[in-house]
């Protein structure tokens, strides 16, 4: 058991910059709200479909990290802990399609689909399955949650892009429809 807690340990720098990331980039998306809300280019249910899930990975991102970095007696409770938000994040993007496919502002394109829905779903069901190999292959489950962490943060910059350029490019009052977000 000692081993494995120290496998932790070699992870606390990268969680470190990660969940500082994550952070970071959650303040400068509320900003990014602010200035959409200031140009009403999108109204709540788009927001709501675009705008919230990019804060919701940021914070995954950081809760992970979090999660990650406390002082753990156990693998077993970082197990069950990092499984309960793979859960509740695959709930989440499951939530997600459904208000991109209720807003009608914008006509999500493939890469919208990728980036909001597959991908999420993809890191958070690999959260979930992590715990699994947490308990015989330590090694490769931290790996596993660091590259869903990382992943999380990924996203969140690409989403987080994606709405600052397309609130920067999008001609007023015009009609929406596919393209960049």
């Amino acid at each position: 058991m000692e081993h494995a807690l120290s496998l932790l340990t070699a992870w606390e720098s990268f969680y470190v910059i990660v969940g500082s990331s994550a952070a970071a980039l959650t303040g400068l998306q509320f900003v990014v709200i602010v200035l959409g809300a200031e140009m009403t280019t999108v109204g709540v249910p788009t927001t709501s479909a675009f705008a919230t899930p990019t804060v919701v990975h940021f914070c995954a991102s950081l809760l992970i990290s979090a999660i990650m970095s406390a002082p753990w007696h156990g693998l077993s409770s970082v197990g069950l802990v990092v499984g309960a938000c793979g859960m509740a994040g695959l709930a989440y993007v499951v939530m997600v399609v459904v208000q991109l496919r209720r807003q009608t502002d914008y006509v999500p394109v493939l890469e919208d689909w990728i980036w909001h829905c597959v991908l999420p779903f993809g890191a958070y069901a690999a959260l979930l399955a992590a715990p699994v190999l947490l308990r015989w292959h330590p090694r490769a489950s931290l790996f596993m949650i660091g590259a869903t962490a990382l992943l999380l943060l990924f996203i969140g910059i690409h989403n987080a892009w994606d709405a600052v350029t397309y609130i920067a490019l999008k001609p007023r009052h015009e009609p929406t429809g596919g393209g960049d977000h």
